[in-house]
C-alpha cells in the first residue's frame, strides 16, 4: 500500500511569496516517521526558502530557518502546521 496524499496546498501570498505544503499518512509507522507520516512545508520568498518543515528519509523531523537546520519535535499535523504558520507569520513581522 502507498502513502495517501491527505494535503497538498500551494498558495501565492499577499507579498507574493510561495507557501506549500504536502503530507502523506503512510501504510504503517516506520523507525524514522514512528508517527506515520511524511511531511513537506516550505515557505519561499524571492526564491529562498526561509522556513521549511520535512522528515526526509534517514534525517527525522526537522525544521529549516534561513538555513540553519534543527530538530523538530512533531507531535501530530495540527501542531505541525500551527508552528509553521507562525513562523510565517514571525517572518512577515520581522522577528524570525
Amino acid at each position: 500500500m502507498k502513502a495517501e496524499l491527505i494535503e497538498h496546498t500551494k498558495v501565492i501570498d499577499e507579498l507574493g511569496n510561495t507557501m506549500e505544503m504536502k503530507l502523506w499518512k503512510l501504510p504503517e509507522a516506520t523507525e524514522d516517521r514512528p508517527h506515520g507520516y511524511k511531511y513537506s512545508l516550505v515557505y519561499i520568498a524571492d526564491n529562498v526558502r526561509i522556513i521549511g518543515y520535512d522528515n526526509a528519509e534517514a534525517k527525522g523531523d526537522h525544521r529549516h530557518v534561513r538555513g540553519n537546520e534543527r530538530p523538530y519535535k512533531f507531535t501530530d499535523v495540527r501542531k505541525l502546521i500551527h508552528d509553521f504558520y507562525r513562523d510565517i507569520e514571525k517572518f512577515k513581522g520581522g522577528t524570525l
